[in-house]
This record gives structure tokens, C-alpha cells and sequence, in this order.
């Protein structure tokens, strides 16, 4: 549990610069963890090559999704649920 907190945190913090200068609103590793299991939150996993497949955290329920094919995958979800996408 520690190991996936500390994973959580991590992606917040690499992730936190670019989501800001986009606009885009920031999840908290706590706001996370609390919707895990929701049917109203949608993961989507977007570490490439290595990152992901020799990774041993893995956000249970997160869609694998490549983030060089964003423009294909983009409009498929619903726009009403809450989408986090996370990297490495």
C-alpha cells in the first residue's frame, strides 16, 4: 500500500507543471485513491516502452492507452466522468 501511495504521489508531482500550464485540474493522490473502484473515474495508464511493460505498479483497473495515440483515443470516453491519465 505504501509502494502504491509513494507511486501516486510521484506521478502527481511529474505531472503537476505540465497540467497546469494546460488548464487542466490537478487530482490529489488522496482524491485518487478515494475514487478507486468508481464507475464515475476512468485511468488511463500512458508510460510508454519501458515504463510500463518492466514496471511492477500498476493502478488496478487503469486502461492501457499510448499517449503517441492520443488523437485516436481522445474523444472515445465519456465526458462527463472524471479521466486521469498518468506517466512516467
Amino acid at each position: 500500500m505504501k509502494k502504491m501511495l509513494l507511486f501516486l504521489v510521484s506521478i502527481i508531482c511529474f505531472t503537476a507543471l505540465p497540467a497546469l500550464a494546460g488548464g487542466v485540474k490537478l487530482m490529489t493522490t488522496t482524491e485518487l485513491k478515494n475514487m478507486l473502484g468508481s464507475k464515475e473515474l476512468i485511468i488511463l495508464d500512458v508510460r510508454s516502452g519501458r515504463d510500463w511493460s518492466t514496471s511492477e505498479l500498476k493502478i488496478t483497473g487503469a486502461i492501457r492507452a499510448s499517449g503517441d495515440d492520443f488523437d485516436s483515443w481522445a474523444n472515445s470516453y465519456p465526458k462527463e466522468k472524471k479521466i486521469v491519465l498518468y506517466c512516467a
